[in-house]
């Protein structure tokens, strides 16, 4: 989907130009007249090669910033994963010395 309106961003530059027409009317020595049309094409101020360029940088710095972030996740699930472990410890312990209180509150 970004792909999409990406290329539809860079179609809509590419394709931007403005067509400015101007006529002269020029008065000859012999008295005649004569029409002369001038047309001239501007196109937009933005290089397709520049706004390739940058849509090249931008993914290039969006897969870095995807690379970060699933590394800072490898390291969040491996703190996870070691804090469940102490929970589970944690948990075996108390419930041994809630089975030993019991044993020894029933004596």
């Amino acid at each position: 989907m970004k792909n999409i309106g990406i290329m539809a961003v860079f179609v809509l530059f590419t394709a931007c130009s403005q067509t400015e027409t101007k006529t002269e009317t020029i008065e000859n020595a012999d008295g005649t007249t004569s029409v002369k049309t001038i047309e001239t094409e501007k196109t937009s101020a933005l290089d397709s090669a520049t706004v390739h360029a940058t849509v090249q940088n931008a993914k290039e710095k969006l897969n870095e910033a995807g690379e970060t972030l699933n590394e800072a996740g490898k390291d969040i699930k491996v703190a996870t994963k070691k804090g469940a472990a102490k929970v589970e410890k944690g948990a075996e312990k108390i419930e041994a010395d809630l089975s030993t209180k019991k044993r020894d509150t029933v004596k």
